[in-house]
């Protein structure tokens, strides 16, 4: 179920991307239970004028290599789960492809599984 937006300066390879889209899949898997083939990412690419971000914000020191992960997701998961979740992705973008965990911004926002069709013009999870 969940509807994954990733966002990063233009320029990386279609590899990069892959490694991205699949180091968020293993981890939202592993920690949220999502099922196989429940797999729904965009990537966008942004140029230099249309990315934006505070470089020290919270004391973090991020670089251009920034990747923002916004997830969408039924309102279903603990704290620990989420905490989890945070961390399995950055410890996979880390392994690939070589994001620093300063580098890796994640936003979850969680809605009522009623807000879900998959195709069909069903509420599948209603």
């Amino acid at each position: 179920m969940p509807l994954t937006r990733i966002a990063l300066r233009a320029g990386k390879p279609a590899g990069y991307h892959k490694a991205i889209m699949d180091a968020v899949y293993e981890a939202m898997r592993e920690t949220f239970e999502v099922p196989q083939d429940d797999r729904f990412m965009l990537v966008t690419e942004h140029e230099a004028s249309g990315f934006d971000y505070g470089a020290g914000y919270l004391g973090i020191d991020r670089s251009d290599d920034l990747v923002i992960i916004q997830l969408t997701v039924s309102d279903t998961r603990s704290v620990d789960q989420k905490k989890a979740l945070y961390r399995g992705i950055v410890e996979r973008l880390g392994e690939s492809p070589g994001l620093r965990p300063q580098d890796v911004f994640i936003n979850l926002i969680e809605v009522k599984k009623e807000n879900w069709s998959f195709g069909l013009g069903e509420a599948q999870y209603a």
